[in-house]
C-alpha cells in the first residue's frame, strides 16, 4: 500500500485596524481535537474531487457564514506534518491561506465545534493556539512565511 496523507485547507481572515494587523481565530470545543485551543477561523479536510481552494471557500461558508471568491485567497504555505502513532490519519499536508476580502459578517456557525470567534492583533496572539497553526502564525508575525513548513518530524527544519 502506498503512503497516503490527509489534505486540509486553513483560512486566516486578516484585516488592518488603525495600522494594526489582525487575524480572526476560533476557540475549538467539542471536536475531540485540540479543544480549548485557538485555531484558524475556518479549516477542514479537502474532500474527494475538490481543489484545496474550493475546500477553503467551502469551510469559510460552513464555519463562518461568509462567501469568499477563490481569487481572494492568498496562499501562505503548505505544511507537511506528522504525529504519533503515524497511522494514515496522522500524516497530513495542510494548505494555509490568508484572506482580506469576503462577503458577509464572520460569525460562529458551528456552535457545537467553536465557542468563540475573535479578532486578535497579530503580535498579541492568545494562548494556547494549535501548535502547527501557531508555527504558521509565528512565521507570519516574523514577516517571512516559508513556502513549505514541516511539523513533527525530528531533525527536520521547523520539525
Amino acid at each position: 500500500m502506498r503512503f497516503q496523507v490527509v489534505p486540509a485547507a486553513y483560512v486566516f481572515p486578516r484585516r488592518t485596524v488603525d495600522g494594526v494587523e489582525q487575524v480572526l481565530l476560533q476557540l475549538r470545543q467539542g471536536t475531540g481535537y485540540m479543544d480549548g485551543h485557538w485555531a484558524a477561523a475556518a479549516a477542514g479536510h479537502v474532500e474527494a474531487g475538490e481543489s484545496v481552494f474550493d475546500a477553503a471557500v467551502r469551510e469559510a461558508t460552513e464555519e463562518l457564514g461568509v462567501r469568499i471568491d477563490p481569487a481572494d485567497l492568498a496562499p501562505l504555505c503548505a505544511m507537511h506534518r506528522t504525529s504519533a502513532p503515524h497511522g494514515p490519519v496522522d500524516e497530513r499536508v495542510d494548505f494555509f491561506f490568508e484572506c482580506r476580502r469576503w462577503t458577509g459578517e464572520p460569525r460562529t456557525v458551528e456552535a457545537d465545534k467553536s465557542v468563540a470567534l475573535r479578532w486578535f492583533d497579530l503580535d498579541a496572539l492568545p494562548e494556547p493556539v494549535v501548535p502547527h497553526e501557531r508555527q504558521v502564525l509565528d512565521a507570519l508575525v516574523g514577516g517571512a512565511v516559508p513556502s513549505v513548513l514541516v511539523h513533527g518530524f525530528p531533525g527536520a527544519p521547523g520539525g
